[in-house]
This record gives C-alpha cells, sequence and structure tokens, in this order.
C-alpha cells in the first residue's frame, strides 16, 4: 500500500478518496479549497471532500505547500479547482482523475460541455498530471454511456463511482508500477467553465439544445420579471399544442395537463421549477399557486 496526498474538493471528488481508504492506502494530507461563507451569516462551510476527510479521521489543508513535507510517494488529483504549479510537481509526482475521454473535453467543465454537444458516451481518464491543462500520458481509461435525458449532476455521480475504482485498480500494483502512460491522441477539445449568463435559457434555440441546457441542473429563465430555474423538463416529440405551434419562443401553453413551452423549434414540458426564494417545486404546483394563463411567455 502507498503513502498518498490527496487533492479534491466537491462531492464529485468524495468516492475516490473514499476507495483509497478503503484500499488501505494511508493518506498523510488531504488538501481541500478553503471554506466557504454560508449565506450571509459568518458560518463557514467546507467543501465536500475535506468533510469526507474529517469524518475519515485524515489531516486536511487548505495549502498546497503543505504537502511538500509530508512525505507522500504520490499524490492523486480529483476536481481540485486549480492549477498545481511545476514547483509543487517536481517535488510531488501526481495523477489526476479526469471525468472525460481525453483529448475530448480538456478543462474544467467536462460534464457538462460533453452534455451540451450533445455527446452520446464519456468515460473517466486517470492521467499523470504536468502543469498543462488535462495533456500529460494517460494511464488507464474506462469508457460510460451517456443515458437519454440524464442529468449532470446524475452522470457525475456515475463517473465519480467509476473514477474511484479506475483508480484503486491503477494503483494496486504499487506506485512504482504505474509506468509512463500513453500519450494523448487525437483533436483536443476544450471544456471552459460555464459563465451563469450561459445557463440562461435562450427560448429560440431548438428544443433539444434547450433540453440539454436543462439537464445542467441550472438552467434558468424569468417569469412575470423574476427567475424562475427550470430543473427538469420533457423534450416533446411533436410541436406541442395549436396554442403554443405558431407562437413565439417562450410562449406557455398546455397539452393534455402539461406546461409546454415552445422553443425556436419543437417544444418542452416543463417538469420541475423553482421560483425565487422558494423550494424546488412540481411545476403542477408552480402553474397552480401563479395562475399561469396560456399564452404568456417566459424570458420576456
Amino acid at each position: 500500500m502507498a503513502r498518498l496526498a490527496y487533492l479534491g474538493s466537491p462531492s464529485a471528488a468524495v468516492a475516490p478518496l473514499q476507495a483509497l481508504v478503503g484500499a488501505g492506502h494511508e493518506i498523510a494530507l488531504v488538501v481541500s479549497r478553503p471554506d466557504t461563507r454560508r449565506g450571509r451569516g459568518k458560518d463557514f462551510s467546507p467543501s465536500a471532500v475535506k468533510q469526507a476527510a474529517l469524518d475519515l479521521g485524515l489531516p486536511v489543508s487548505d495549502t498546497l505547500d503543505d504537502l511538500l513535507g509530508v512525505g507522500a510517494e504520490l499524490a492523486v488529483v480529483a476536481a481540485y479547482g486549480r492549477i498545481v504549479p511545476q514547483r509543487v510537481l517536481d517535488v510531488v509526482p501526481m495523477i489526476n482523475v479526469h471525468f472525460s475521454l481525453l483529448p475530448r473535453w480538456r478543462g474544467a467543465a467536462p460534464v457538462e460541455r460533453a452534455i451540451l454537444a450533445g455527446d452520446s458516451d464519456t468515460g473517466v481518464c486517470i492521467m499523470r498530471l504536468e502543469a498543462g491543462l488535462d495533456t500529460g500520458p494517460v494511464l488507464a481509461r474506462t469508457s460510460l454511456a451517456i443515458e437519454d435525458g440524464e442529468h449532470s449532476s446524475a452522470l457525475v455521480g456515475r463517473l465519480s463511482q467509476a473514477g474511484a475504482a479506475l483508480l484503486v485498480d491503477v494503483l494496486a500494483p504499487g506506485v512504482a508500477a504505474l509506468g509512463p502512460g500513453q500519450p494523448q491522441e487525437g483533436e483536443p477539445t476544450y471544456a471552459a467553465k460555464l459563465d451563469p449568463d450561459e445557463f440562461r435559457i435562450d427560448w429560440t434555440l431548438p428544443a433539444e439544445g434547450v433540453h440539454r441546457l436543462v439537464r445542467l441542473d441550472r438552467a434558468w429563465t424569468t417569469f412575470r420579471g423574476d427567475r424562475l430555474r427550470v430543473l427538469g423538463a420533457r423534450l416533446l416529440t411533436s410541436e406541442g399544442d395549436t396554442s403554443t405551434t405558431m407562437a413565439a419562443p417562450g410562449t406557455v401553453g398546455d397539452e393534455g395537463g402539461d406546461v409546454v413551452v415552445r422553443c425556436g423549434s419543437g417544444a418542452l414540458a416543463l417538469v420541475e421549477v423553482q421560483p425565487a426564494g422558494k423550494r424546488p417545486m412540481a411545476v403542477a404546483d408552480w402553474r397552480r399557486g401563479v395562475r399561469v394563463a396560456p399564452g404568456e411567455i417566459l424570458g420576456a
């Protein structure tokens, strides 16, 4: 078993950490992002990885330089969220658990970009970390099909579990047996972090494109001037009822009891929404509460 360090922050990086501990590896230090302020109060919340590390009784730091003196044979990086400088890599070799099939979707948002692009599959790569952006040679990879209509949260959960299993397999023979890895082959594509405005729904897009955005779990529009998050929607195979077929994009109609929204082409049936300042709710409950009138327009 190896003496390792671990770098990660969000919930997607928890399963690989737990898997390493379960496999018997010694975790000398966990490095995660600093605690963040909770709401408008004075309380601070740890990252998901920091909380998991504390629950496991592991030492935690938010300072990258702290791992230089812990004697780790190798550091494992999973969604750490920061570029590791070369001066650190020169002291501690690192491998990265990346949620894409490299070189497709290098960068910060590989899962979101894969969904937006309509990719049919994705996967996990374990690669040697370099100072460049996800450019290192690949030690192992596994593929997963993106299920029809799958949301990013569900896909990330599956990738996290797949990455944890792959990581344990890669490290089972020991750090010395890792080898150099295989250079990435193919044309790189880049997964830039999404700007908040990119989650605003453009109803002039085809329904399929809007549906992909909704599957990222952060899509929003406006209704009567207030923000309305669209958390779930169903892609319709027809244009919707006659009240929305010829209407402007964003027009709300009714089809068999569904709240149907006209897109640039096609239509979506809303399933779950979250009005500003309220909890997520079924669209039927929202419709009853606000008394949506057929012909009203979202995003106006």
